[in-house]
């Protein structure tokens, strides 16, 4: 459950989106989506593996 304390006068539109971002960090909808169908354990090592290269990549070129 998340609890968002709000100030006397705060925005209400601030506090909203303190809150969204709230409930993105806890990862509630991603797993929910995750889910809704069956991926096999290979895919699913497949995906961070691939996943994994391509932010490799990004920092080299960072660099």
């Amino acid at each position: 459950m998340i609890i968002m304390p709000i100030k006397e006068g705060e925005n209400i539109e601030k506090a909203l989106k303190k809150f969204k971002r709230k409930f993105e960090k806890t990862g509630v909808l991603k797993e929910l989506r995750a889910r809704q169908q069956f991926t096999k354990p290979s895919v699913v090592k497949r995906k961070q593996k691939l996943r994994a290269i391509y932010i490799n990549h990004l920092q080299r070129t960072e660099e």
